[in-house]
């Protein structure tokens, strides 16, 4: 199936479910209005039969895409849909929801039916979302795990969440050094079924240390007394528990990998990635960055009470705010230079306006940069020097329209001039500025993604002003 036709299919689906919901709760109303001795068993029927309705189109989702129609759902419909799902259904579902909204669920959810969902997944897969879950939960669901299962949880939670260890899977497929391609196919053939995404079979030695890697393709149509030593492959990406899982989703990129062993510091095999787990996390970090970059939670639900909404946005709305506070009281200091020149209030925000337009571009070129490895302590300085001709040469160009279209416009050539020198100041100062503050910000430790944008603006609205309204006042005024 097509991605359009599939996503077509999706949007169906959820107005399908809304439409269900919606006629659920009309029918309600008018039997609750209805004045009649059987009220109580004709509202029975018409809910049994409405839900009927649903379930039936539930059944039919994939989890991915039931959690992404929850997603979608404001918080009531929500526990209508999650209350008529399976036990295997609904467990898929915690795994698939973005953090906001398995909180959410996870906190709507009755102890018993929550113990008998967790009980449905992986122990890896129950590290993963362990931290939405109240710690006596995750202890009782553990202590019903067996030995290998509990040490297996017990790996996995030892690791960062942004660490391949936390993201890393132990369903994989191996094979000796020592065997030929005969014995290594029986091997495969006596596990009865492969994991998913398997198109590599991992070759290990005597003391299960990563040696190379074997195709599916080499396996089957090779000599069956070939030795798998002679046709692995020994090229192969590997990771460590400890790297971090951004790291490696960019291999999985830029190598087109579809499962990549992982290695203890011994060299010992421990598990694999797989494809699907690392587009996961790039959907969730582009998602998260693109929100962070406004100021807001990576993970926050869309329908969430307002006042919860209202209070994540506080802090950012606080920054911005003395910011403003600040660029407001330049004007202040030039209130008789606009009052003499009363054109420069109309041209203030075209010099904000440009200077903030390019600044923003410069920071998100450098917050990819950043995230792709692509900017080092090496080439920092010539990046920064090719962004400055960058504001040079736009600053020209468009100070220089934006000048005469002044000076036509108010009959004003000096004033002209002054437009442009501003601007041209201007977009040097927006492309310095968004490269330091994402620079800065990484140096630190902190997210790029997160703040660069207000302290941008308050860097060109402020400068720009400052700039502008001086040159007004030592030329013009």
């Amino acid at each position: 199936m097509s991605t359009s036709r599939s996503q077509e299919r999706l949007q169906e689906s959820l107005s399908l479910v809304t439409q269900l919901l919606e006629k659920q709760r009309v029918i309600e109303a008018l039997t609750h209005k209805q004045e009649s001795k059987n009220k109580e068993l004709v509202e029975s029927l018409v809910h049994r039969q409405n839900l009927a309705l649903l379930q039936r189109k539930l059944r039919d989702l994939h989890p991915a895409d039931l959690a992404h129609i929850i997603e979608a759902l404001p918080q009531e419909d929500r526990l209508v849909v999650w209350a008529e799902l399976e036990p295997h259904c609904a467990a898929q579902v915690l795994l698939e929801a973005s953090r906001s909204v398995r909180d959410f669920l996870v906190e709507a959810t009755e102890r018993g039916r929550l113990l008998e969902l967790l009980g449905q997944l992986d122990p890896d897969d129950l590290a993963y979302i362990s931290e939405s879950i109240d710690p006596e939960v995750v202890a009782e669901v553990y202590h019903s795990l067996d030995a290998r299962e509990q040490s297996l949880f017990q790996r996995t939670m030892a690791y960062p969440d942004d660490a391949v260890g936390h993201l890393m899977s132990p369903e994989l497929v191996w094979v000796r050094d020592t065997s030929d391609m005969g014995g290594a196919l029986e091997d495969v053939r006596r596990r009865g079924e492969l994991p998913p995404h398997t198109e590599t079979l991992f070759v290990v030695d005597a003391r299960h240390v990563l040696r190379g890697a074997l195709s599916l393709k080499d396996l089957l149509l090779r000599p069956p007394s070939a030795p798998v030593s002679a046709v692995m492959s020994t090229d192969v990406v590997s990771f460590t528990p400890l790297d971090p899982a951004a790291d490696a989703a960019r291999a999985f990129e830029r190598y087109d990998l579809i499962a990549a062993p992982v290695v203890d510091e011994r060299g010992k095999l421990v598990g694999r990635l797989t494809v699907d787990v690392m587009m996961d996390f790039l959907h969730r970090q582009a998602q998260s960055e693109a929100l962070r970059r406004a100021g807001l939670s990576g993970e926050e639900d869309y329908f969430a009470p307002a006042w919860t909404s209202a209070k994540n946005r506080w802090l950012w709305l606080l920054v911005n705010l003395l910011t403003a506070f600040v660029a407001s009281r330049v004007i202040g200091l030039f209130e008789s230079t606009i009052q003499d020149l009363v054109a420069l209030a109309a041209l203030m925000p075209i010099v904000a306006s440009v200077g903030g337009n390019t600044g923003n571009q410069t920071v998100a070129l450098m917050i990819r940069g950043l995230a792709l490895d692509r900017i080092t302590r090496a080439n920092t300085r010539h990046l920064l020097l090719k962004e400055l001709s960058v504001g040079l040469m736009n600053g020209a160009v468009w100070g220089t329209a934006v000048g005469l279209a002044a000076a036509a416009l108010y009959g004003s050539l000096a004033l002209g001039a002054v437009m442009a020198a501003a601007i041209l100041l201007n977009l040097v100062v927006a492309a310095m500025v968004g490269c330091a503050v994402p620079l800065v910000l990484h140096r630190l430790g902190r997210d790029p993604a997160q703040g660069s944008s207000v302290l941008l603006t308050f860097t060109t609205d402020s400068m720009g002003f400052f700039i502008f309204l001086g040159l007004a006042r030592a030329f013009l005024v």
